[in-house]
């Protein structure tokens, strides 16, 4: 098995991070200015946009002087393709049974891999990857044009000891796009950048430092590491330099059935918004690009069990040892059976009225709070539900409006919660 591997699942997640966005088609706007993350641009481009950059550093802290590294850059290296009639004539769009073509710039993942020994660097490694096109055919409809463009580079590897008796080093690793007469638009430069790309790096013989929560005696040297266009975390015992900024040790959510290409959104959201695409949108995913066309299928036929994952979870409450679970019939609210606490039979004081479940009130919320909703909810009616107590001792009071409002919050469990000052007793109701 491959040492990346064990962290082949988070680098992909950063590799594709907004590839394409909900509604996951070429034609919506979003989907039109693309890649944003991890771009090094040919060095020309640069020139013309200052704000883009054309390299990155990575600056870490090694616990030894002398091992092995083996280094690892991934990018993606963006592919055109065009649209073509029967008759190889290029065209705007072509229709299938199943899909809808437009042209679009897809990518293909590309890899960079070196081993160096630390005593035998500094070290240059120059890097090519070729272009080229390729036709297909889309059944008798057409056919698909893709070209790519040729990309060049470099990876830099230096070490420099650090003073004191602790033996640590610091590792720099410099990638650079050097590809020459590049376009002067974004979007034809972007054909010939390094897109999204990313660092892994496994050592032998030594081990890596957290810069994200350094052991004391390598604070200061922790912060004196200059980090450009991406930021080192520890992934196990590699270390994985990132163009979005992570904890040590990321991971991806058990519950995640596949990529979304958005992992700043949330899966069950962005699965259940796939589903209501209609049939003529979700023509068009299908041929947008085939890893839209699998995310669709996969949402699709997404089993309820698998969906009902997706649900929530609180991974904070989890322990190393789980306990016993509690009996079936004791309440979320109450684990130790401790009949103390009963939100649905304790009761607030309210302007001297006794206020509990099934008593009736009116709403005059933001006495305290600054939420403009508040004003829509000033003078409505509802009944308690439940009387809560928080971590501080402070009182919540959960309502359910009247009317179908209210038969939806009671069928979903989820209520409007108050303190006791922002409501009204309707004395002799409830």
């Amino acid at each position: 098995m491959n040492r990346f591997d064990a962290v082949q699942q988070i680098a992909d997640a950063l590799l594709f991070e907004g590839y394409v966005l909900y509604p996951y088609r070429a034609s919506d706007g979003k989907n039109r200015v693309r890649w944003q993350f991890g771009v090094l641009m040919p060095p020309d481009y640069c020139v013309v946009d200052p704000s883009e950059r054309g390299w990155s550093q990575t600056e870490c802290l090694l616990d030894g002087d002398a091992a092995v590294l083996s280094v690892r850059v991934r990018f993606l290296q963006a592919q055109r393709r065009t649209v073509l009639d029967a008759d190889e004539v290029e065209v705007a769009s072509l229709q299938t049974d199943q899909a809808t073509y437009l042209p679009w710039d897809e990518a293909v993942v590309r890899t960079v891999d070196l081993r160096a020994d630390l005593t035998e660097l500094p070290q240059l490694v120059p890097f090519r990857i070729p272009g080229g096109t390729e036709t297909e055919a889309v059944g008798t409809a057409g056919f698909l044009r893709r070209t790519r463009l040729p990309v060049t580079g470099t990876v830099a590897l230096t070490i420099k000891p650090l003073p004191g008796p602790y033996g640590a080093a610091r590792l720099r690793i410099r990638v650079e796009n050097n590809t020459p007469d590049s376009s002067s638009e974004r979007v034809g430069a972007l054909r010939q950048a390094l897109i999204a790309h990313h660092v892994l790096v496994a050592a032998e013989g030594c081990r890596f430092l957290s810069l994200l929560e350094p052991p004391e005696w390598a604070t200061a040297y922790a912060a004196g590491c200059d980090n450009v266009g991406l930021y080192p975390v520890l992934a196990g015992d590699l270390l994985l330099s990132s163009p979005i900024i992570l904890y040590d040790h990321p991971r991806i959510a058990p519950e995640s059935q596949g990529d979304l290409f958005d992992a700043t959104e949330i899966d069950e959201i962005l699965s259940l918004r796939a589903m209501t695409l209609t049939d003529d949108e979700k023509r068009e995913v299908r041929g947008t690009d085939q890893r839209a066309a699998e995310l669709l299928a996969r949402v699709d036929s997404m089993p309820p069990e698998l969906m009902d994952r997706l649900h929530g979870t609180i991974r904070y409450l989890r322990k190393v040892t789980e306990p016993e679970p509690p009996p079936p019939d004791t309440p979320w609210w109450d684990p130790g059976n401790d009949s103390t606490v009963s939100p649905e039979t304790d009761t607030v004081l309210v302007g001297g009225v006794a206020v509990g479940n099934g008593s009736r009130v009116r709403l005059r919320p933001g006495i305290r709070r600054a939420d403009a909703q508040d004003m829509f909810l000033t003078g409505r009616l509802g009944t308690v539900v439940a009387v809560l107590s928080d971590v501080d001792g402070e009182t919540h009071v959960a309502v359910a409006l009247d009317g179908e409002e209210g038969e939806i919050q009671r069928a979903h469990g989820r209520y409007l919660y108050f303190s006791p000052d922002e409501l009204e007793p309707l004395v002799g109701a409830g």
